[in-house]
C-alpha cells in the first residue's frame, strides 16, 4: 500500500479486520488511545459519532519508532475512450467569442457524425447480435417522438427535451423517478450543443441518450431497493464507475449540492451531477492545451464557461 494514495473502497474494510480501535465508542471531544502494533502498514480512519455528519478534527500520532505517514487521497481525473483516428475539432460552445479555441469530440460522438457508405450503415447493427430489434425499435420510437415534438426544424429546446426524455423514461417501470426538471434539461443541452444554437438536433439528442442510458445502468446497480434514490456513499462509487475520479473534498461538494436532507440522491439529481462533471472535465481539457493540469482564463472565458453549463 505504500505510495498508493487511492481512496479505499468498501471491499477493503469487508475483507480486512481492524487491528485496533477505541475501547469505547462514545461522543467525546477528545479521544486518546495507546496501541502496540507490529511493524506494518496501517490505515487510521477517524469518524463522527453519527453518520452523514461533518466535522473538523486534528489527528496526532506519537510513535516510539520512526514512521512515515501520508493522507490517502485520489488523483482527480476522468476516463476517456481511446481515439482510434484523428478527431475533427468543433468550436467549444461556451467559447463562442474566441473561435480560435477548439474542442475535440469523444469518439462516441464522432461515430454519429461521420458519413458512412450504405454498406457500412447496414452492417453496423449486425455487430451487436441480439440487440438489433430492441435498438431499432428504440431508435424508431425516439425518431417518432422527436419529430412530433421538434417539428419541421428537427431541433428541440430545453422544454421540448424535457417532454421527450420524460415520455421515454416513464416507460421504464423499473425506474422510480419523477422525471427530469427543466434545469437538468438546460444543463444537458449545454453539454451536447456542439453548434452553439441552444438547441439539440436528432443526432445530438441520440448521443445524449446513449450517455443517459449508461448512467442509468449505474444508478440502477446501486439502487438495490428500487427506492429511486442512492445514498451519498453509493454515489461515491457510482461516480467512480462512470469514469470520474475525484477526491474527498469534491465528493463532499457533490453531496452538499445534489443530496437531500437525508443524504440521498434521486435519479434527476444523479444525471444532473454527471452532466455537470462531463461538461466541466471536457471544458477543462479543451483549455488545457499542454496537459499540465493548469489552465488560465480571463474573466470573459470564465463567465462563458460557468454561465452556460
Amino acid at each position: 500500500m505504500h505510495g498508493n494514495k487511492q481512496h479505499l473502497q468498501k471491499d477493503f474494510f469487508l475483507y480486512n479486520a481492524s487491528k485496533a480501535r477505541s475501547k469505547t465508542y462514545i461522543n467525546m471531544r477528545e479521544v486518546s488511545e495507546r496501541f502496540r502494533l507490529p511493524p506494518s502498514e496501517y490505515v487510521i480512519v477517524p469518524s463522527t459519532y453519527e453518520p452523514h455528519q461533518e466535522g473538523e478534527f486534528i489527528l496526532r500520532v506519537f510513535s516510539e519508532k520512526r514512521n512515515l505517514s501520508e493522507e490517502v487521497e485520489n488523483t482527480i481525473s476522468v476516463d476517456r475512450p481511446v481515439k482510434k483516428k484523428k478527431i475533427k475539432p468543433i468550436i467549444f460552445v461556451s467559447d463562442r467569442a474566441n473561435s480560435n479555441k477548439e474542442l475535440g469530440v469523444d469518439q462516441e460522438s464522432e461515430e454519429g457524425k461521420d458519413k458512412t457508405s450504405p454498406d457500412k450503415q447496414e452492417k453496423s447493427p449486425q455487430s451487436r447480435p441480439g440487440n438489433t430489434d430492441q435498438e431499432s425499435e428504440e431508435q424508431l420510437q425516439f425518431r417518432n417522438i422527436f419529430r412530433q415534438i421538434a417539428g419541421d426544424d428537427m431541433e428541440v429546446c430545453a422544454d421540448e427535451l424535457k417532454n421527450i426524455l420524460n415520455t421515454v423514461v416513464n416507460k421504464h417501470k423499473d425506474l422510480k423517478t419523477q422525471g427530469f426538471t427543466l434545469e437538468s434539461c438546460r444543463s444537458m443541452i449545454a453539454l451536447m450543443d456542439t453548434d452553439g444554437s441552444g438547441r439539440l438536433n436528432l443526432q445530438e439528442f441520440h448521443h445524449l441518450w446513449k450517455k443517459i442510458k449508461a448512467w442509468q445502468r449505474i444508478f440502477k446497480h446501486y439502487d438495490t431497493d428500487q427506492s429511486g434514490t442512492i445514498n451519498s456513499y453509493e454515489m461515491r462509487n457510482a461516480v467512480n464507475d462512470a469514469g470520474f475520479h475525484l477526491n474527498s473534498q469534491l465528493y463532499d461538494i457533490i453531496t452538499m449540492r445534489y443530496a437531500d436532507k437525508h443524504m440521498n440522491i434521486d435519479f434527476d439529481s444523479f444525471i444532473c451531477c454527471f452532466v455537470r462533471l462531463e461538461g466541466m472535465f471536457r471544458a477543462f481539457n479543451a483549455f488545457d492545451k499542454d496537459g499540465d493540469g493548469i489552465i488560465k482564463l480571463n474573466v470573459l472565458e470564465w463567465l462563458q464557461l460557468t454561465m452556460y453549463a
